[in-house]
């Protein structure tokens, strides 16, 4: 399926300037969301690509000479056939070809040497937490509970039964690791392996622990209180060192909390600037007024001033996003949208005439 041209999708010109397409994203955004009446949800995901592309002047300099291929669209052909592997221009690329594998058979041959084991380390843990668009906004402190491999209360993760002790691995030596023998494409290479008896620790349990079984951990619930920051967005993720799951004699694994925040009915975001709309009448518009805003601190009294054209933007400071490396927030971005009456009665269209 073909895409629409991005600036379509906008309904601005290819020379644009990047405020012209930062207020008809704007405008769009508000009109599509899907959450908001009459929203589209297929048509706001449009209208959000069209705009992340056009306000980046490198992606947008790449679209405009390659199209959709230039910057990672189905446009067929075209881009850069290396991209998400870093590149090659330059960049670091990391190929991992795993234990035992051409990375360990390269060593040998070059210098290399026997193969290191790598740190114990027990499993990171990914969860998710969906926050409401004020508490995204403003912070809140949450209690997560789960249930982790966690050190054995028994044995406190030395995998032996109270009262006994560790020996050196009969099969290493206490090494912990052994010479193996591998068949590979060049023939027989030896390299040293993990001690399959003691898995490279070079010790094993005079008698393992009764409540693991030599496991060193064992599951439970923990309850972890997490401080989500205010002004944190949607897709970002907390990372709390230490607070995923324990292993035997090793660190624990690292505790990753993705964030999803729903999205308002009212409000839109864009990094730290808060949208909205308010209408008005053509009257009001012509002759001025002052209308209740709702804030997310509330409502506000705001002035508009006469001859306000419809899709006129104004700026309340400081009622926006906070930053999260500073005490200042985002502007709340309000956009007048002027209501024009499609039904008028003989004596008001007389009066619009004489006017």
């Amino acid at each position: 399926m073909n895409k629409r041209d991005y600036y379509e999708v906008l309904g601005v010109s290819k020379g644009a300037s990047a405020d012209e397409i930062k207020k008809a994203y704007r405008r769009l955004a508000v009109k599509y969301h899907p959450d908001k009446e009459g929203g589209d949800e297929a048509k706001f995901k449009e209208v959000s690509e069209a705009y992340d592309v056009l306000k980046d002047d490198k992606k947008r300099q790449r679209y405009d000479q390659f199209g959709h291929a230039g910057v990672g669209g189905n446009g067929g052909g075209g881009g850069n056939p290396f991209e998400g592997f870093g590149g090659f221009g330059g960049q670091n690329v990391n190929f991992d070809f795993g234990d035992g594998g051409l990375g360990d058979i390269f060593s040998q041959f070059f210098g290399g040497g026997s193969r290191t084991q790598a740190p114990r380390r027990g499993r990171d843990v990914e969860v998710s937490l969906q926050l409401s668009f004020e508490e995204a906004i403003f912070g809140i402190e949450h209690k997560l509970e789960l249930d982790l491999d966690q050190e054995c209360r028994h044995c406190h993760g030395t995998t032996v039964e109270p009262g006994y002790e560790l020996k050196t691995c009969e099969t290493c030596h206490g090494a912990g690791q052994v010479k193996q023998v591998v068949n590979t494409i060049f023939g027989q290479i030896q390299q040293n392996g993990i001690c399959p008896t003691c898995d490279g620790r070079g010790k094993v349990s005079e008698k393992v622990c009764s409540v693991c079984r030599g496991k060193g951990t064992e599951r439970y619930k923990e309850t972890i209180n997490l401080k989500v920051p205010a002004g944190i967005d949607d897709g970002a993720t907390i990372r709390l060192a230490g607070r995923g799951e324990a292993m035997a004699q090793g660190e624990k694994g690292d505790l990753y909390v993705h964030i999803r925040v729903k999205a308002h009915k009212r409000f839109t975001r864009e990094g730290d600037i808060i949208l909205s709309e308010e209408h008005i009448s053509m009257i009001d518009a012509a002759l001025g007024t002052e209308i209740d805003v709702e804030t997310v601190d509330g409502r506000i009294r705001m002035k508009v001033p006469s001859g306000t054209q419809s899709g006129t933007d104004f700026k309340l400071s400081g009622h926006g996003v906070p930053h999260l490396k500073g005490d200042k927030r985002g502007p709340h971005i309000v956009s007048i949208v002027v209501d024009i009456p499609t039904k008028l009665s003989r004596k008001q269209r007389q009066i619009l005439e004489e006017f």
